[in-house]
């Protein structure tokens, strides 16, 4: 699979200075976790699973997480798990290529093996497992669990915990909550895919909820438990994660306080002021935005509960032209002993050493989602991504 490889070749060579590369499950970790893009998630008691999971692949969907837990209801979960033994089964009949990455989301570690076991030789298409609530405490027995399950399958599986615990929320209890979680993902370091932020958990346990007018990143007492993450666990010096964005919650608005946020000169400049007005209207102007700042704040990638969420999420990804020759610039072999340059692009300075962490983000990152034309920007990316 890769990403944007659901519109036309020609289309692609257009709009990309480069393509993005193409990659499957079992491609290297460090690959994966940045290529995980917009993660769809959905509940593993839809009928139609199998279909579903066919059809997002069509519109560039690359990963989905198929949820046992929060999102479908106690007494719903032995039928969930007998329709994702089924619904695996029926895919693996099907023998599509181009299948999304494909992750359960379970409750319990004893769910774990189970599920591996039950799904027999269907268990090659499962990436892995998003593991709930994650502490040092609660989180040890799912990667047993898991490192158990792999051995028994022969098949390699990764984590993805979710940070959302009220622990980690508190600040009396966050740090040492915090070094916990750093202990147990440390010690499973190669089956750690990323890290996944439960920024509706966070909100819950203090009664709030952030408008679409407003990002995870105005809600400061959520802003600071993603900032001490990143701080944390998401450092550029080989002992961080990837750690994802939080979920965006709205997809239709009915009424507004604030100005939309997307400047309208990008729209006019690609001709695509329907384009802008759509996204207004079902909230994509905040989402944007808070990709933006996930980005900005050392995020890679979201977690998407819609499947409108998933493509602003990849255009967004996509490097520009610049970036890209900024990066190259910065990481040229004879660039070694550090120094100063100006940006080929003449608008910036370029500090070799302390650019260099992101240089080679920005080219892995490259790799997965692209690099774009000099003259295509994220307008173009979205028009032609959508479906016809």
């Amino acid at each position: 699979m890769r990403h944007f490889g659901h519109i036309a070749p020609a289309v692609r060579k257009r709009l990309f200075h480069r393509e993005p590369c193409e990659f499957d499950s079992d491609s290297s970790a460090r690959l994966l976790a940045t290529a995980l893009g917009a993660t769809l998630y959905s509940p593993a008691t839809r009928p139609r699973l199998a279909d579903d999971v066919l059809k997002q692949a069509a519109r560039g969907v690359v990963s989905m997480v198929l949820c046992l837990e929060d999102s479908i209801g106690d007494e719903d979960v032995a039928a969930g798990e007998e329709n994702l033994v089924r619904q695996f089964t029926d895919l693996a009949a099907r023998e599509r290529p181009g299948l999304p990455l494909l992750f359960i989301r379970v409750r319990a570690p004893e769910q774990i093996p189970d599920l591996v076991r039950r799904l027999g030789p269907a268990v090659r298409l499962l990436s892995g497992f998003v593991l709930p609530k994650f502490t040092e405490e609660r989180g040890i027995p799912f990667l047993e669990a898991l490192a158990g399950a792999e051995a028994a399958s022969g098949r390699r599986l990764f984590a993805m915990p979710v940070l959302e615990s009220p622990e980690l929320l508190f600040r009396e209890s966050r740090v040492e909550t915090l070094e916990g979680i750093s202990r147990a993902v440390d010690k499973y370091r190669e089956r750690v895919l990323a890290l996944r932020l439960g920024v509706t958990d966070f909100c819950s346990s203090y009664g709030l909820r952030r408008a679409p007018d407003m990002t995870a990143y105005d809600v400061q007492i959520v802003a600071s438990v993603i900032a001490d993450v990143v701080n944390m666990l998401g450092r550029a010096d080989g002992t961080g994660f990837t750690v994802t964005g939080p979920v965006w919650e709205y997809f239709r608005v009915q009424e507004r306080m604030f100005k939309p946020q997307l400047r309208r000169s990008p729209f006019l400049d690609g001709q695509a002021e329907e384009l802008r007005a759509a996204l207004i209207e079902h909230a994509m102007d905040g989402l944007l935005r808070e990709i933006a700042l996930d980005q900005a704040n050392g995020l890679t990638g979201k977690t998407c509960i819609h499947p409108t969420h998933v493509l602003p999420v990849h255009a967004l990804s996509v490097v520009s032209h610049e970036e890209y020759s900024d990066a190259q610039d910065i990481l040229r072999p004879e660039r070694g002993g550090g120094g100063v340059l100006r940006s080929a692009y003449t608008n910036k300075m370029n500090e070799v050493k302390p650019h260099r962490a992101w240089a080679e983000r920005t080219l892995l990152r490259a790799e997965v989602f692209g690099v774009a034309n000099e003259d295509v920007g994220f307008v173009e990316l979205l028009a032609a991504g959508i479906p016809g």
